[in-house]
């Protein structure tokens, strides 16, 4: 029997962005695994709301005043002078590109009382230079948040080095690093460092629900397709791709936080493992798994529309 980690995973499924999977329509395997004493998701994250954690959306900045986000407790941005080594300074709450609002969003639906900062690296054509993302991310690290989202990745191989020093420091200074899949099926950076939680897309509704995937490169595949965001302006739109997966679990991981403050990355990982609505325990699925896709009724309107 050929073990699902030593299997190739497939890049693309048509209509789900690249490395993500239709979990609507295709069932993933049971994991089995020996499951440690009384970690449901009703242990995990039931009744938390993210209080006093702290989260940075490292991406094209935030809307400050959009009803969906506020507060913002800190803006920042890089910045160049004259053609120098990159900067860090403070700057207005503003996001006109819309996509780091969109992600700020999917955390505060899922987080509604983590505190939510900013640091804005990309442009407002949502184009950023690698020498923006490390100094940015560093920042960010160095800042001690909790929890960075980062939906987003290089493809040019010579900033390799400097993210995975980087990915490092914030694994051992228990910031916890979540990062979005390409939504092509190219090679980029950094979401494949196995330092950070690397995320897809799976097609279903529901906000809370994720997989685990023991196939590399990605790790966990969460809500992505159609998704309820933020837009600019106040408005509000949908949004589908890897970008909006991956806030989903920054805003999990800042609800276990907020209820289990202890947990290292390590052990934090381990709880997104046991709570993936595909793991057994002894062949059985526990409590917070769903029934096959088969099963599923039918696909329920959003309440946030």
């Amino acid at each position: 029997m050929t073990l699902p980690w030593h299997g190739q995973a497939a890049a693309q499924f048509p209509g789900v962005p690249a490395w993500g999977v239709p979990t609507s329509h295709r069932a993933l395997p049971a994991l089995p695994m020996v499951h440690l004493e009384g970690v449901t998701a009703e242990w995990a994250w039931g009744g938390a709301d993210g209080s006093g954690v702290r989260v940075c959306v490292v991406d094209s900045g935030i809307d400050g005043g959009h009803p969906l986000v506020a507060p913002i407790d800190e803006a920042m941005t890089v910045v160049f002078e004259n053609e120098s080594e990159p900067g860090i300074a403070p700057t207005e709450p503003v996001d006109t590109a819309g996509h780091g609002t969109a992600c700020a969003s999917i955390v505060r639906s899922l987080a509604p009382k983590a505190s939510l900062s900013s640091m804005r690296v990309l442009t407002d054509s949502i184009s950023g230079t690698g020498r923006a993302l490390l100094a940015g991310l560093g920042w960010a690290i160095d800042s001690g948040f909790d929890v960075i989202n980062l939906s987003l990745s290089t493809t040019k191989p010579e900033f390799l080095p400097a993210l995975h020093e980087l990915a490092d420091r914030a694994y051992f200074r228990r910031s916890i690093l979540v990062v979005s899949a390409h939504n092509m099926p190219v090679h980029s950076f950094p979401w494949p460092f196995a330092s950070v939680i690397s995320v897809a897309s799976h097609d279903q509704p529901d906000p809370f629900l994720h997989y685990y995937n023991p196939s590399p490169p990605v790790e966990f595949y969460a809500r992505g397709l159609e998704v309820p965001v933020a837009a600019p302006g106040g408005g509000r739109t949908r949004n589908s791709g890897n970008s909006f997966a991956a806030p989903h679990i920054t805003g999990l991981c800042a609800r276990i936080l907020s209820k289990h403050r202890w947990l290292t990355p390590f052990q934090l990982r381990s709880v997104l493992f046991q709570t993936a609505r595909n793991v057994t325990l002894n062949g059985v699925r526990h409590a917070s798994a769903e029934l096959h896709p088969s099963e599923l009724p039918a696909r329920p309107p959003d309440a946030a529309d």
